[in-house]
């Protein structure tokens, strides 16, 4: 996953204390944060002020090339096609047919998360879509193994966009970052300049809270 930012220094800083990562250069203005030395996020510097400050996930494929074939033949759209990230990986965005936007990555160097499921990093990711029944069809298809397979534990729901937000809302993924007390990391998200969007509630998989960050950017606090 990555987060879109105006201003990666400072979106340094304020998931540098609200998560405890540490950074280095990737590319350009880019920068991959870890967590004990494991990679778990990457903060990219939004060079068209048009576009939206958000958190991006990323799907694994083997084969994004055929993936987002495949994504188009159910309905949805690729908004860029694969793209080849130095000796990284391949990288496309898509769009369901709501229009809840995410993101394909083929690994190659990089193989995606060093950490995950433990306090400061990510732990889940949930969809609010408007047409559950529809979200349930094209990612059903689109991901039938990793969601119903054997021995199949997924980190990715969904949910109606009514259930939490103001029906206006667009369909959209929610990234969730694990936490060991959503309170005190309320505080903290508070203290930092980001704030509250949705005040903590109790879903199926944990305690839940949905803030932004000092630059826009939303994500969840998830206290399992």
């Amino acid at each position: 996953m990555d987060a879109q930012l105006p201003d990666v220094a400072a979106g340094q800083r304020f998931y540098g204390e609200l998560f405890g990562w540490t950074f280095e250069e990737a590319r350009g203005e880019s920068v991959w944060a870890r967590l004990g030395g494991e990679f778990v996020a990457g903060l990219e510097h939004k060079t068209d002020g048009r576009m939206p400050t958000v958190w991006t996930v990323y799907f694994a494929t083997p084969d994004a090339e055929g993936f987002t074939a495949r994504i188009g033949r159910a309905g949805g759209q690729v908004v860029t096609a694969p793209t080849v990230v130095g000796g990284l990986g391949t990288a496309a965005l898509a769009a369901d047919p709501e229009g809840a936007v995410f993101g394909v990555w083929q690994p190659a160097a990089h193989r995606g998360f060093g950490r995950r499921h433990e306090p400061g990093t990510f732990g889940w990711v949930e969809l609010y879509a408007r047409d559950t029944e529809a979200a349930n069809a094209f990612y059903g298809a689109l991901f039938h193994e990793a969601l119903f397979g054997p021995g199949a534990d997924p980190d990715f729901g969904r949910a109606p966009v009514s259930g939490v937000f103001a029906a206006e809302m667009p369909p959209h993924f929610l990234v969730h970052f694990r936490v060991t007390d959503c309170e005190a990391a309320l505080g903290t998200v508070r203290r930092l300049g980001g704030r509250v969007q949705v005040p903590p509630f109790d879903a199926s998989y944990g305690k839940v809270a949905v803030v932004t960050d000092n630059q826009g950017a939303s994500f969840a606090l998830l206290q399992r």
